[in-house]
Formats: C-alpha cells, sequence, structure tokens
C-alpha cells in the first residue's frame, strides 16, 4: 500500500491587485498566506490567473526597479512578457517559456507585455517566483536564462494521462534547463480526466502544487480546484495528482529549504537589516547602475 505525503492544507491566493498596470496578480505568500517559514527556499508566489487585457497604444508592465539577494523566476502560460536589465539583458518570452533572473549582488530591471501583444491584446496568464539565494550566493554576479518551451525536459504519462514539463530540477530522470544555486523542482503537469502523476521527492524538501485549470484529486483522497494551493508536509512518501477534469493544468514546486535568517524589505531580500540597509544605500547612489536603459 503507498504511503503519500501528508497534506499540510489547501489555500488560496489574495485578492487580485495590479502590480504597474500590465500584470494582475493574486499573491499567495507571503502576504496571501503567513507561511513563508514552510516554503523556502521560494519567498513569494504571484499568479495572473488567465485575464483578457483590452489592446492598448502603450506597453504596459513595470518599469525599471531594483533587487539583490535573489532571483525572480517568470512562467509565461498565456500572453507574451518582454524583459530588459541594466546588464545588457533582453528577452521576450511567450506560452511556455520561462525567464530566470538571478538579482544577486543587485542589478535594475523591468518587465512589459511584448509590443505587438500590448497592440492586438488577448489572454494573459503567468506565475512569478522569488526564489531565495544562499548567503554564499547572495552577492553573486547577476545573471540572466532564458528557457523556452522546446528546451524544457518532457515526460508523457502512463496510458496518455498528460504530460509533465521538466523546467528545473527532475522527473523520472528527465532533467530541466535551469541551472539552480540550491536544489530546486519545478513541474508543469498537464492531465487528461484519470490520468496520474505519482512521484516522490525527498521529505525535507518544501514542496506545493498550484492548481492552474481544472480539478485535481490529491494523494488519492483530497479534491484541489483551480486556484487552489495545495501545502504538503514534511513526511516520507509518495504524491500522486490525478485529473479529474481534461486538460487538468499544475504547477509543482519543491526545494531543499535555506537555513538561514531572512530579512526582506521591498525589492530586497538578505540575511540582516543591516544588508538591506546597504542595498538601499548602494541602489540610491547608483552601485546597481542607471534606470535609463
Amino acid at each position: 500500500m503507498t504511503t503519500f505525503r501528508t497534506i499540510e492544507g489547501i489555500f488560496r491566493g489574495a485578492p487580485f491587485h495590479m502590480v504597474g498596470d500590465g500584470f494582475r496578480m493574486s499573491n499567495y505568500f507571503p502576504s496571501g498566506n503567513n507561511f513563508q517559514h514552510r516554503i523556502s527556499p521560494f519567498i513569494l508566489m504571484d499568479y495572473n490567473a488567465p485575464f483578457v487585457f483590452p489592446p492598448s497604444p502603450s506597453v504596459k508592465g513595470v518599469g525599471a526597479h531594483p533587487h539583490r539577494g535573489f532571483e525572480t523566476v517568470t512562467i509565461a502560460y498565456e500572453g507574451s512578457i518582454e524583459h530588459h536589465d541594466n546588464y545588457g539583458n533582453h528577452g521576450i518570452i511567450g506560452p511556455g517559456d520561462v525567464q530566470w533572473m538571478t538579482a544577486g549582488s543587485g542589478l535594475l530591471h523591468k518587465e512589459y507585455h511584448e509590443t505587438a501583444f500590448s497592440k492586438r491584446s488577448g489572454l494573459f496568464q503567468m506565475i512569478q517566483l522569488w526564489v531565495n539565494l544562499p548567503k554564499a550566493h547572495k552577492m553573486h554576479a547577476p545573471k540572466y536564462q532564458e528557457l523556452l518551451h522546446a528546451q524544457m525536459g518532457r515526460v508523457e504519462l502512463p496510458d496518455g494521462g498528460g504530460t509533465v514539463r521538466v523546467i528545473a530540477g527532475e522527473y523520472e530522470g528527465v532533467a530541466g534547463p535551469a541551472s539552480t544555486f540550491t536544489p530546486i523542482h519545478l513541474f508543469d503537469m498537464t492531465l487528461k480526466l484519470n490520468g496520474k502523476a505519482a512521484f516522490e521527492l525527498p521529505s525535507a524538501y518544501n514542496t506545493a502544487a498550484l492548481v492552474l485549470k481544472g480539478e485535481a484529486k490529491v494523494n488519492g483522497d483530497r479534491t484541489a480546484q483551480e486556484g487552489d494551493f495545495v501545502l504538503f508536509g514534511n513526511s516520507p512518501g509518495a504524491i500522486s495528482i490525478e485529473g479529474l477534469a481534461d486538460d487538468t493544468a499544475v504547477f509543482v514546486l519543491s526545494g531543499e529549504p535555506i537555513n538561514e535568517p531572512i530579512y526582506q524589505h521591498g525589492p530586497f531580500v538578505m540575511n540582516s537589516r543591516e544588508e538591506i540597509i546597504e542595498a538601499f544605500q548602494d541602489f540610491q547612489s547608483g552601485k546597481m547602475g542607471s534606470t535609463d536603459f
């Protein structure tokens, strides 16, 4: 008989709000739910559920702003997102693509709807994660990974039950393309009715799943609806996710916790108040670069 990991709870995100004028986000943590200590190395998750933006002659999004001490991971499901930063990185991602930006020692970036998408409008859906960096890597040089849909690992589930896309880590020995500083697994699952993904991850890894579409049965006896965030306990055992509707979509995140102090203020995530003050001083003095890029 299969032993499943416990389910600590099923949660909903905070009410939707605008980030800039281009992202209609629900925050699942830390402000949506106070379990930041339970989801390390992840420190923030915003979800722009499917939403139709009207045509716009001007590009919508968020202007230049700084970060230090962590990484931003932007996963596109619908629409097109453009990125610029003051280290010279530039990219456009569409459905199935991912931008993985390491802020590290500090940089400025801006994210916005790609120009052609802004003009024609349409359905927009995305996730943004903030992934913490351990103290040893918080001042790592900034870098940028553009991970395209075709590069993702791919596992077909038994009996035509669906597909698992591997963004980071491994699923059944198939690796994702993302380079990470600590062990992380990110999976996109598309499940047919009664299609099932069964897998096991280290019990010490903090693990959760967000239902993006449809309905899923989790660990054989819990039902999760669209928009539900399932937080697993750190008990040994397998995880089973079964589609209860055709084209059910589930995002799974798991990672080894970083057992270090976290001090977060605005766009900076460090280990102490003194480091946060230094980050603000470096930004204000121009050490992180100009906003003109």
